[in-house]
């Protein structure tokens, strides 16, 4: 429990404190691998100057499986040094999700994202790459419980 005090304190602070880079629109794909994360088209829209709204919509097909869904991550940006930053923040997803030859499920999970991004845009090219994990804890569906992917973000930015 103090662990988890320290923890809400910690990024409390760091909310508050924090002076973020953000883009006012960056689109463009989010890839990688894991259990909630595959090939996204990502597009972030600016909060204020520290704050974001990421929205992707993913889909993903393999031998037995298929899925199709949309996220949503609240971001806090933070400035490391110039047009290197790093961000977390809160989030959910909703997907329909199918195995085999059974109908489908529809999938809900909650969970948050935390990464690092380059912007090249400070140097006059208009590209954001960025790193980062997504642990998402899926309710609702047939495969409850903690699952999480990486990914590499490379966006255009306007």
């Amino acid at each position: 429990m103090k662990k988890l005090i320290f923890l809400l304190l910690f990024t409390g602070t760091m909310v508050l404190s924090g002076q973020g880079q953000v883009n006012p629109h960056a689109f463009g794909l989010r890839l990688g691998g894991g259990s909630y994360n595959g090939g996204e088209l990502s597009y972030q829209q600016g909060i204020g100057q520290a704050n974001r709204f990421e929205l992707d919509l993913g889909a993903g097909s393999s031998k037995n499986h298929h899925r199709f869904y949309v996220a949503g991550i609240y971001q806090w940006n933070w400035n490391i040094t110039s047009g290197l930053n790093w961000y977390i923040g809160p989030g959910a997803s909703v997907g329909i999700y199918s195995y085999n030859d059974d109908p489908g499920y529809l999938n809900i999970a909650v969970g948050g994202q935390i990464g690092l991004e380059y912007d090249f845009s400070k140097s006059g090219v208009p590209i954001l790459l960025s790193l980062d994990a997504r642990p998402m804890w899926d309710f609702l569906g047939d495969n409850p419980g903690m699952g999480w992917g990486a990914a590499l973000g490379i966006r255009y930015v306007w």
